[in-house]
C-alpha cells in the first residue's frame, strides 16, 4: 500500500473545504488545506457573509433617513456612509478569532501559491508536493466576464472580488445582472446613496426563479429609486472622461461612475492542472456522481465548482455527504442529489424558495393547487409595517409539498420548515397541525395547512361525510 503525506487533502478552503477539513481532523484523520487567498474562501471574505453586513448597514441607513428630517450623508457616520472599514475589521475579527480555532488540527497551506496536480495523489504548491489518499477540490466559482464589446477597456471594473475594498460609496452605479449578487449590491448601494441601475438580458430580475418573485422585488426597486432594464443586449461600454457609458442594442445610453459585474459566476479551475490526474472537467465544472466521486473515484469536487448548486450552504452540505461516504460501504453511502436546497435572495423584501417552481411543476405535466398567505392579510405584518410579500405552496389536493416560495419579512428562517418538510415527505396537515410561535412570520406557515384544510371541507363528499357525522 502507498505511503501518503496525508489522509485528506484540500484544495480551497471555503465552505465546503472548511467542513472537509475541520470535520476530517475531528475525526482523527491527517489533514492538509491549501488555500491560495484566505481562510473562509470568497463567502466569507468577498461574497456572502461581507454582502450581508453590507445590506444590513444599508438597511439601517434606509430606515432612518425614511422617518428624518436630515440627510445622513451629512453627518459623520463612518461606519454607515463609509461601510468598507468597519466590514474588513469584522472579517478579521472573524477569521481570526472564530474560524481560525476550527483549524488547529488541521495542516494549513495558506497563502503560499496555486495548487496543481502533479498525478492523481500529488499536488504541486509552489516548490513543495503535497501527497494524499484522497483529495477534495473545493475551488468554488468566479465572476463570470461575458465578452462585451470594450469590456476590457475599462479600468477598475468592480466584481464581488473587489468590491469591498472600496474606499466610499460611488455617486452611481452601473450593474450588469440581475441576479442575487447585483439585486442585493444594488439595494444595498441605492440605500447607502449611491444611484444603481440594473441592465441584464433576462426577463425579469432573480431569472433562476419563478417570475412572480423577481416582478414583486422589482416593484420595490422602483419605489425605491433602482432602475431596472430588462431583456436589453448590451452593445457596447466605454470609459470617457471618468465615467462609464453603456449602450444597448435597444437605443438606450446609460452612464455612471461606476460599472459591477454580476452576470453570472463560472468555475474556478484555472492552474488545476487537472489532466495530470485525469480529472475530466469542462467549462461548466467538473461533473460528479451521487457520492461526489469525480471520474477518478479517489477525488472528489465539492461545491461550487462541480456547478451543481451554487450556493455556500450547499458546498458545506456537500461537504459532509463527501467526508461521511469515504467512512461508509457501497450500500450505505448518501447521495447529495436526494437532498433539497433552499435557498435565499437577501434583500428587502427577502425572496426564498426550495423545492419544484411552478414552470417546473407545468413541464412535468404535474396537477397542482396554489396556497397562498399574504403579509397583508395578516395581522402582525400589518402591525409592524411589513405588508409585502408571501407564502406561496403549490402542493396536491391531497397535501404533497411540491415547492415553496416565501418573500417578505422573515422569508430566510421561514422557508427552512418547508424544505424540512419536502425532505421528510411531511403533507400540509402535519404543518396545520404543528403549533406556531405567535405572533411570528412563520405564523403564516400554519395559515398555509388551515387553508387547505378549508379547502378540503368545500369538497361535496367531505361535506356529506361531516353532516352524516353531525347527525
Amino acid at each position: 500500500m502507498a505511503d501518503y503525506d496525508y489522509d485528506i487533502l484540500t484544495i480551497g478552503v471555503g465552505p465546503a473545504g472548511m467542513v472537509v477539513s475541520a470535520m476530517g481532523a475531528e475525526m482523527g484523520l491527517k489533514v492538509c488545506a491549501i488555500e491560495k487567498n484566505k481562510l473562509g474562501g470568497e463567502c466569507m471574505n468577498v461574497g456572502c457573509i461581507p454582502s450581508k453586513a453590507l445590506l444590513r448597514m444599508a438597511k439601517t441607513r434606509h430606515a432612518v433617513t425614511k422617518f428624518a428630517d436630515f440627510d445622513m450623508a451629512e453627518m459623520d457616520l463612518p461606519g454607515v456612509n463609509n461601510p468598507f472599514p468597519n466590514i474588513q475589521k469584522k472579517l478579521t475579527y472573524i477569521n481570526e478569532n472564530k474560524y481560525g480555532k476550527k483549524f488547529a488540527k488541521v495542516d494549513q497551506v495558506f497563502r503560499q501559491g496555486a495548487a496543481s496536480f502533479v498525478d492523481s495523489h500529488t499536488v504541486a504548491v509552489g516548490e513543495r508536493k503535497i501527497t494524499a489518499k484522497r483529495i477534495f477540490i473545493c475551488t468554488g466559482t468566479k465572476p463570470s466576464m461575458p465578452p462585451i464589446p470594450g469590456l476590457e477597456s475599462i479600468d477598475n471594473v468592480l466584481t464581488n472580488e473587489n468590491l469591498f475594498d472600496l474606499e466610499a460609496i460611488p455617486e452611481s452605479m452601473l450593474i450588469i445582472g440581475g441576479g442575487a449578487i447585483g439585486s442585493e449590491m444594488a439595494q444595498a448601494f441605492s440605500r447607502l446613496g449611491c444611484k444603481t441601475t440594473i441592465v441584464q438580458m433576462d426577463s425579469h430580475l432573480l431569472p433562476f426563479a419563478d417570475k412572480f418573485a423577481g416582478e414583486t422585488l422589482e416593484e420595490t426597486f422602483k419605489k425605491e429609486g433602482i432602475d431596472v432594464y430588462n431583456s436589453r443586449s448590451i452593445s457596447q461600454v466605454e470609459e470617457k472622461d471618468g465615467r462609464v457609458i453603456l449602450k444597448t442594442k435597444e437605443g438606450e445610453t446609460l452612464e455612471a461612475e461606476r460599472l459591477l459585474m454580476a452576470a453570472g459566476r463560472v468555475p474556478a479551475l484555472d492552474g488545476l492542472q487537472l489532466e495530470n490526474a485525469g480529472v475530466n472537467y469542462t467549462p461548466k465544472g467538473i461533473p460528479v456522481n451521487g457520492n461526489l466521486e469525480t471520474n477518478v473515484s479517489h477525488i472528489y469536487a465539492v461545491g461550487d465548482c462541480n456547478s451543481n448548486y451554487l450556493f455556500s450552504h450547499a458546498a458545506m452540505h456537500q461537504g459532509m455527504i463527501a467526508l461521511m461516504n469515504i467512512m461508509r460501504p457501497w450500500p450505505f453511502k448518501k447521495d447529495f442529489r436526494k437532498y433539497v436546497v433552499p435557498w435565499t435572495v437577501f434583500t428587502e423584501p427577502q425572496v426564498s424558495m426550495v423545492g419544484m417552481q411552478e414552470s417546473e411543476l407545468i413541464a412535468a405535466g404535474i396537477k397542482y393547487d396554489v396556497l397562498e398567505a399574504k403579509h397583508a392579510d395578516y395581522g402582525a405584518a400589518i402591525a409592524e409595517q411589513v405588508t409585502t410579500g408571501s407564502v406561496r405552496v403549490l402542493a396536491s389536493k391531497m397535501g404533497k409539498i411540491y415547492g415553496v416560495s416565501v418573500i417578505g419579512e422573515g422569508s430566510a428562517e421561514m422557508i427552512n420548515e418547508w424544505g424540512l418538510a419536502i425532505q421528510k415527505k411531511i403533507r400540509l396537515a402535519d404543518i396545520m397541525l404543528l403549533q406556531h410561535s405567535f405572533p411570528t412570520m412563520s405564523f403564516m406557515n400554519k395559515s398555509i395547512g388551515e387553508n387547505w384544510m378549508m379547502n378540503m371541507l368545500k369538497n361535496s363528499r367531505m361535506k356529506k361525510m361531516m353532516g352524516m357525522m353531525m347527525r
